[in-house]
């Protein structure tokens, strides 16, 4: 399968939606809250609704799971939504609305193709620092127009650790297992949400992981993290995106990280 023009079209409405965004960015924008305390702001309803109605115009037949949307699929003469539609888009407007609303510029536009089950292609434009990852199978991983590769680093006494949240550690009963993790390594930062998974993947940090993980918060990371030769998945070493948790890192760091968190 030529992957080559998905590529491109999600690269494409990737940074036209962070550009949207950025129209709402450190103007003070208020938040509504969900059901579940989360932030929502006016600029997350207005990209996913652009990226949305692009991917219905040049797709129809694909589903579309969305974060304030939920999932859809758009057939002529049908209302049905099979969540085993052979492709699927999956979609977080802004991962980070909690430091977009505050304006800080690590956010990021999230945007993955399943292929059969599979992430196959990627995109995360970050908009406020005109940042581009994205990735396909076979196509290589890009960063800006350059090739985007995990670090080499072999220890974590040398390596730098990303996370989100320290509450959320505790509140996934996961304390333990972070407390000898960030002994274990050179540096922590919490460069969170999705630009901690972009750090990693272009080398500049070693891992990320978040013990709670929402399958739109890290739609494009799988294919992209493959392609850039690194890791992707559960905390137990199984690669991909359905797991409800995330560990990113170098394949040499891997079985280090794994057995930190067996403990």
């Amino acid at each position: 399968m030529n992957l080559k023009p998905y590529l491109d079209f999600t690269t494409d409405i990737a940074y036209r939606a962070g550009r949207i965004t950025l129209g709402y960015f450190n103007v003070g924008v208020r938040p509504d809250y969900k059901a579940d305390d989360t932030p929502v702001t006016a600029a997350d309803r207005a990209a996913e609704t652009f990226i949305r109605g692009e991917i219905e115009k040049a797709y129809p037949a694909h589903a579309i799971l969305g974060e304030e949307f939920g999932e859809s699929l758009r057939l002529p003469g049908s209302e049905a939504a099979p969540a085993s539609a052979s492709c699927r888009w999956i979609i977080d407007p802004i991962d980070g609305t909690k430091s977009f609303m505050r304006g800080v510029p690590l956010y990021g536009v999230l945007i993955g193709l399943e292929i059969e089950g599979i992430v196959r292609v990627g995109a995360a434009y970050f908009p406020g620092t005109d940042e581009m990852l994205c990735a396909a199978e076979g196509e290589g991983a890009w960063w800006n127009g350059r090739r985007a590769y995990v670090s080499q680093e072999t220890s974590l006494k040398r390596a730098c650790v990303c996370y989100t949240s320290l509450h959320g550690f505790e509140q996934n009963n996961r304390a333990a297992a972070w407390e000898r993790i960030q002994k274990a390594a050179y540096m922590v930062r919490g460069w969170s949400d999705a630009y901690g998974y972009l750090a990693v993947a272009t080398g500049r940090a070693e891992a990320m992981l978040d013990p709670a993980m929402k399958v739109w918060d890290c739609g494009p990371f799988p294919v992209i993290f493959k392609e850039a030769g690194g890791y992707f998945g559960s905390w137990d070493g199984r690669e991909g995106h359905l797991h409800e948790e995330a560990l990113a890192c170098n394949p040499a760091l891997l079985p280090e990280m794994l057995a930190l968190i067996k403990g």
